[in-house]
């Protein structure tokens, strides 16, 4: 009998701080479910992203140039990864990285590669600039939004919004500002780290602690692979979930729903949501790929990860969304142990191979 051959799945975003990409917790769903003839590979960009050194999750990784700087060398690097360990699938996991890959999809389809990638304009449409557009084309509440472009507009905001509202980046970063003089701080470092449009928007009153967010996967024809609600138990001093518990919430995957319907939505997605006091849902942003937190999923019963990769090579995977209430995850920091000729081999040849090594 002829063995099928080994499918390589390459998976970014590997830096794990107290604010983590979702790479490692993408790879820990795969691995969940393994299959011997699957092989796991890291994309980094760092070579101190602690992904890396995480020989449990990952055997080999390879250096990536950043994307923005230049799109054909990135495109070549790939190229030459693909011709050594014949890439079979890509999970992108970073917001920054993904006008690249969908870019350059049509090419690495060629190479014999797939993706689960939304197309350039379903980006936009979710867009923190096009989010209240998309709220009333999807029938959702978001708050108010404003886009800023220099400091006299900034100083205008107060005349729309009351304080406090938050000042956020095309991509990321949220900061909280009470007064005009925290907002222009915001302001320019934010501008400074993501560049332009700045967005300006409202708080939920009284919406503090009552977050929520949807980890889901869009099949590209108006319907969802799955879906998963956590609320957020413990956060960072940047916001960020550090404990979670999956929770039932049929309103909200509704929206995930109206949202993936809407936009023909293809590959994965998360809703930021908070709660008014009445418990009415505000989506305060929608994220283009899988969430840091996304392993939750996985352990309550709906590996999307996984469904993404079985979709993306031509599989029917299942699309039910019936999960295990009541599951929770609580982060961990831990240190990864190396030598520093395993930081020499990153450095100095922009990979590390441990499936050759044999450990």
């Amino acid at each position: 009998m002829q063995l099928s051959p080994i499918r390589t799945i390459a998976v970014t975003g590997l830096h794990a701080t107290d604010n983590p990409a979702p790479g490692l917790a993408v790879l820990r769903c795969l691995q969940r479910e393994h299959s011997p003839r699957e092989r796991l590979i890291g994309f980094a960009y760092d070579a101190l992203d602690s992904g890396i050194y995480a020989a449990e999750v990952v055997d080999d990784v390879f250096m990536l140039p950043y994307p923005s700087s230049n799109p054909e060398i990135f495109f070549e690097r790939i190229r030459e990864i693909h011709q050594r360990v014949e890439l079979s699938v890509i999970i992108p996991t970073l917001d920054a990285e993904l006008p690249a890959f969908i870019e350059l999809e049509p090419r690495l389809r060629e190479l014999g590669i797939v993706s689960l990638l939304p197309t350039r304009e379903q980006l936009e449409q979710r867009s923190k600039a096009n989010l209240h557009r998309l709220a009333t084309r999807c029938g959702f509440r978001t708050p108010q939004t404003l886009l800023v472009g220099d400091v006299e507009e900034l100083r205008r905001a107060p005349q729309r919004l009351n304080y406090p509202f938050f000042v956020k980046g095309p991509f990321y970063g949220a900061k909280l500002a009470t007064n005009m003089d925290e907002a222009l701080a915001a302001f320019h470092a934010t501008a400074a780290e993501w560049g332009f449009p700045i967005i300006v928007q409202a708080c939920v009153a009284g919406s503090e602690r009552e977050e929520r967010n949807v980890a889901a996967l869009g099949d590209g024809r108006g319907g969802l692979l799955g879906a998963v609600v956590m609320r957020k138990l413990a956060v960072t001093d940047k916001g960020k979930g550090w404990a979670g518990i999956t929770i039932r919430h049929p309103e909200l995957i509704a929206i995930a729903a109206r949202f993936a319907h809407a936009t023909q939505w293809r590959g994965p997605f998360e809703l930021e949501v908070v709660l008014a006091p009445d418990g009415s849902p505000y989506v305060i942003e929608i994220n283009p790929r899988f969430p840091a937190w996304v392993y939750l999923a996985a352990a309550a019963g709906v590996n999307l990860p996984q469904r993404a990769v079985a979709f993306a090579t031509g599989a029917e995977p299942a699309d039910d969304s019936d999960y295990r209430i009541g599951t929770i995850f609580v982060r961990t920091a831990l240190d990864q142990i190396a030598d520093v000729s395993d930081l020499e081999k990153i450095v100095m040849s922009g990979e590390w191979r441990r499936s050759l090594e044999g450990g």
